[in-house]
C-alpha cells in the first residue's frame, strides 16, 4: 500500500524506509501521510521493540520535493492531489500532551525508540525528521545542511526547539544561520550524531541495538522513560521530580519490576513482556 516508503518488520525492528532515491528521497505529501501511517503501525505492532528511519539509495532525504515548493512559492498550489484517507493514522502518546500534537512533534510522542539511520545527504525537512528521532546513527560519508536560509525560509518544523537542545544554541544559530554543509564527522563533533557508522552500516548498527534492547530492556520502561525526557524538557524541576515519583512508586507495582529483580537474583536474562499500550 506504501508507494514512497518502504516498511518491514524483523522482530524486534521495524525498519521504514524513506523510498524515493531517484529524488535522493525527497519529502512529499504521500511520503508525510505513508511514514506517519507505518510510524503507528510499528508503534502498535508488540513485536516490534524499535524503529529504525532511514533512506533508500545513497542517501537519507534531501529535504522537501522542489516540485512542492515551487507550488507553493509561486501560488500554484490547486493542482490536482492524491487521495490519502486510506492513509489517515495518529501515531503517538496521547497522553504527552498537546505540545506534541503539532505538524511533526508527534515523532517525539511516539511510545517506541525511533532511531535515525543517516546514510548519505540529509537537508532541510529530512535533517528535521533526523533531529526529532531520539539517536542519529550517522555514517562517515552522510553530508548535512539545514538549507533554510538559503531558501529564504525560517527554522522550520521544531528546528529551532530541537537543534538548541542537541547542540546548544550558539552551534544551533551557526547550521541556521549559515546553511553551510558539514559532515559525519563533524556531526559527531557537533554532538548531533550519536553514532559515527563505517560506510553502508548506520542501519546494521540501528537495528542491533534495538535488539541489545530487547534482550535487556522491559519496553514499558522504554516508553515511560522516552516520555519523561521529552516532557520533562518543557517542565520546572519541582514538576518533573513529581511526576517522576509518582511514575516510580507505579513501577514497583508492576510485573517487570518482579522479573527485574528476579533475573538479576537468579543471573539470567530478564523476559519482559512486549505489550503496547
Amino acid at each position: 500500500m506504501y508507494e514512497h516508503i518502504k516498511y518491514e518488520v524483523t522482530d524486534p525492528v521495524a525498519v521504514i524506509s524513506l523510498n524515493r532515491p531517484e529524488a535522493l528521497n525527497a519529502i512529499t505529501g504521500r511520503m508525510q501521510a505513508e511514514l506517519r501511517h507505518a510510524l503507528e503501525a510499528a508503534e502498535t505492532d508488540d513485536k516490534v521493540v524499535g524503529i529504525v528511519l532511514t533512506g533508500e539509495g545513497r542517501g537519507f532525504s534531501a529535504g522537501a520535493d522542489i516540485g512542492g515548493l515551487q507550488a507553493t512559492a509561486t501560488g500554484d498550489g490547486g493542482g490536482q492531489r492524491d487521495d490519502l484517507s486510506h492513509l489517515e493514522a495518529n501515531p503517538g502518546n496521547p497522553d504527552m500532551g498537546s505540545d506534541f500534537e503539532v505538524t511533526f512533534s508527534y515523532f517525539l510522542s511516539i511510545r517506541k525508540p525511533l532511531i535515525a539511520a543517516i546514510n548519505g545527504p540529509c537537508a532541510g525537512l529530512g535533517f528535521v525528521f533526523a533531529c526529532l528521532c531520539d539517536m542519529r546513527f550517522v555514517e562517515q560519508q552522510a553530508k548535512f545542511t539545514t538549507a533554510f536560509v538559503n531558501r529564504g525560509l525560517i527554522a522550520e518544523h521544531g528546528s529551532s526547539w530541537i537543534l538548541p537542545r542537541l547542540l546548544g544554541p550558539a552551534k544551533a544559530l551557526d547550521l541556521l544561520w549559515s546553511g553551510r554543509k558539514f559532515t559525519g564527522d563533524e556531526a559527531e563533533r557537533l554532538g548531533l550524531a550519536d553514532r559515527l557508522c563505517e560506510q553502508g552500516t548506520s542501519r546494521s548498527q540501528a537495528s542491533d541495538y534495538i535488539k541489545m534492547l530487547a534482550e535487556t530492556a522491559a519496553p514499558q520502561s522504554i516508553k515511560t522513560m522516552k516520555a519523561q525526557v521529552y516532557r520533562h524538557l518543557n517542565m520546572s524541576l519541582g514538576d518533573a521530580m513529581k511526576e517522576s515519583n509518582s511514575l516510580m512508586a507505579d513501577s514497583l507495582k508492576q510485573d517487570d519490576f518482579k522479573e527485574g529483580v528476579a533475573s538479576f537474583v537468579e543471573r539470567r536474562p530478564p523476559n519482559f513482556k512486549r505489550v503496547t499500550e
